[in-house]
């Protein structure tokens, strides 16, 4: 596995599958070092947008991280949805639905207690029934590999 992490910019390859990892980043656990660890023995290009070390607070850093991710986003040839208990993820929502509507490949994952997982499980299969959520980072990252494989 290859790691990128926000603010480092990702130039993609020839030969390389890149994975961004979208979902919750402020107000609960960092997921997507958990999940990257469970992938760590794929091919794939990780993109990672929590970054080290960010502040919010400062409208530059926020708009710098805002377009890393919309970047990063359109580049990835694949994207991974994890929605947290701890937090709503607007934003993610908010991506999920831009996302569905594309030819991407999508992998998505809801906390059994996150508070939309039913409208995502819907709206999702609405639009793509081909996808299959699952409600635990571990078997989004079994989801992952097996695809790989």
């Amino acid at each position: 596995m290859k790691y990128v992490e926000a603010p480092e910019r990702y130039l993609p390859q020839e030969g390389e599958t890149s994975l961004f990892l979208a979902g919750g980043i402020s107000g609960c656990a960092d997921w997507q070092n958990e999940l990257a660890r469970m992938l760590k023995d794929t091919s794939l290009v990780v993109l990672n947008p929590r970054r080290g070390n960010f502040s919010s607070h400062d409208p530059a850093v926020a708009e710098a991280q805002i377009r890393w991710e919309h970047h990063h986003l359109r580049v990835a040839d694949e994207i991974a949805f994890w929605f947290p208990c701890e937090t709503l993820c607007p934003i993610t929502l908010y991506e999920l639905g831009a996302w569905t509507m594309s030819a991407k490949v999508l992998y998505i994952g809801t906390h059994p207690d996150y508070q939309r997982r039913l409208d995502v499980v819907i709206q999702t299969r609405l639009v793509r029934p081909d996808i299959s959520i699952v409600h635990t980072l571990a078997d989004l990252a079994a989801q992952i590999i097996s695809a790989h494989s």
